[in-house]
């Protein structure tokens, strides 16, 4: 380590991956530290430094090695082997120990036993693992994933067939190889039977595999968590729970309609955009394996918090998350949102978030690990207070479920104004990649209102069906159009 290096990591204040102590007096704290390092993403502890940041160094730095490199092969397992090195600072010395992620991990601290040892870094302080987290670490060590383990017990038929047909938007069931190839069937044994990750996303009981896997969503009143004004269970399948966190989300902010260019825009007090990326982040990423609570989505009147299960991917910082960096936790619910069209380019989530937020102007969210939880604060650009307590949820509710229908259908009606046009032809126009979005979103609630009509009404899944303008939805055009500035 270089003196600039030093320098620089003195001025540092202490968090995950960096502590100070001030010599070898309480031994067990050191070592704890250490086997934290190890587990959760490598670290460096400097030996030498006080609580106030001043530093006055090592008395005999070559015999505190030497006694460093045998307590920690005696308190360590399995053995650990730090970079231990000597750094001069002005006239002093400091012992500077540097722990990399280590393959061998679980660590433990053999004083408090192989159970209650495995310690794992939260912050600038150590806490103990549970055994859900210890076995997590076991399999990021081996190379597995939690969500692509075999569920032999069960058989194809509990997986939703349904569920997986409208999230693809196909008409027919998908065969065995296509769900093979999604890793939502693998093989054991000679027989397919569904993955993990196949239950979480389509499972027919999912919950009873998973108690914890869904989502609960709250609206609070005021800034704190003391009164709750609404609240919504979500236990949709993952896909189709993006666009009922986010209906969630709409029935309790507002949204001010602007004409211009041939087209509405609707602009939220809420940054749906950068929400809805936060939302998908948490469904794709949370530890499913951990057990005692779901993702949970808070409405604040300043801000909006998301968090899911599970700490950070071993050898991930927040900073990491930040420039980009990404670690795949779910490598089959990541697969089918990336097919769905949910997840645009991998890793680059977290990013997007930060980048459209300065975009917005909007202050930068904020990421902490708290407990066995990620949380990611957004601030809204102004408070959205809750105004009239007795009658606001019947009224918005009302509102958004309107706006649902009529919001997308504009532009789907503007396109249809120069003659029919297939399914496949409209999702081009609009660019939207996710078929069953597009149902749901447009072309249901169209059909529903009687604004656009099939071409083929006695062949409603032929290859050859086309969408036309009703008399009604020509009128409903023209005096939309007529009414924008």
């Amino acid at each position: 380590m270089t003196a600039t290096t030093i320098e620089q990591r003195l001025s540092e204040p202490e968090g995950k991956q960096l502590e100070f102590k001030r010599d070898l007096s309480s031994p067990k704290p050191l070592m704890k530290t250490l086997v934290a390092f190890a587990n959760t993403a490598g670290g460096q502890l400097i030996i030498g430094v006080d609580d106030d940041g001043t530093v006055p160094g090592v008395d005999d730095p070559l015999d505190m090695e030497e006694r460093l490199t045998s307590m920690i092969a005696d308190a360590i397992h399995p053995r650990l082997l730090p970079n231990i090195e000597l750094v001069s600072v002005g006239e002093h010395t400091l012992v500077c120990i540097e722990v990399f992620l280590s393959s061998a991990r679980p660590h433990f601290f053999k004083a408090l036993g192989e159970e209650k040892g495995v310690l794992v870094r939260l912050g600038s302080s150590n806490r103990q693992a549970g055994l859900a987290l210890i076995q997590e670490m076991q399999r990021q060590a081996s190379g597995t994933t939690f969500d692509v383990q075999p569920m032999p017990e069960l058989s194809r038929d509990d997986l939703d067939q349904n569920a997986i047909q409208h999230a693809f938007g196909s008409e027919q069931p998908l065969d065995d190889n296509t769900l093979r190839t999604l890793r939502l069937l693998v093989p054991y044994q000679g027989r397919l039977v569904p993955s993990v990750g196949g239950i979480l996303l389509f499972g027919r009981e999912r919950q009873w595999h998973f108690e914890d896997a869904w989502i609960q969503c709250g609206r609070f009143r005021g800034t704190d968590k003391v009164e709750i004004f609404d609240q919504a269970d979500i236990h949709a399948p993952l896909p189709q729970a993006v666009d009922d966190i986010e209906l969630f989300l709409k029935k309790h902010a507002f949204k001010q309609a602007e004409f211009g260019a041939m087209r509405r825009r609707d602009v939220w007090s809420i940054p749906l955009t950068i929400l809805r990326e936060a939302i998908i982040n948490a469904l794709v990423h949370s530890d499913y394996s951990q057990r005692g609570s779901p993702i949970r989505i808070a409405f604040f009147d300043d801000r909006i918090e998301i968090e899911s299960p599970g700490l950070l991917m071993p050898g991930m910082t927040i900073e990491d998350m930040k420039r980009g960096v990404s670690m795949i936790r779910n490598p089959v619910i990541a697969r089918v949102f990336r097919e769905l069209g949910l997840i645009e380019q991998w890793g680059s989530g977290v990013k997007r978030i930060f980048a459209e937020a300065h975009t917005q102007g909007l202050p930068e969210p904020h990421i902490e690990e708290i407990a066995n939880r990620v949380r990611l604060s957004i601030r809204l650009a102004a408070p959205v207070p809750i105004e009239n307590p007795t009658s606001v949820t019947q009224s918005v509710t009302q509102s958004v479920t309107q706006s649902e229908n009529i919001e997308p259908l504009l532009p789907l009606l503007q396109i249809l104004s120069d003659g029919p046009l297939s399914s496949g032809e409209l999702r081009q126009h609009l660019q939207l990649k996710h078929r069953a979005h597009f149902r749901q979103h447009y072309l249901t609630p169209a059909l529903q209102d009687e604004l656009i009509e099939m071409t083929l009404p006695e062949k409603p899944n032929s290859r050859l069906q086309q969408y036309r303008l009703t008399p009604k939805g020509q009128r409903f055009l023209q005096d939309t159009l007529k009414d924008s500035p």
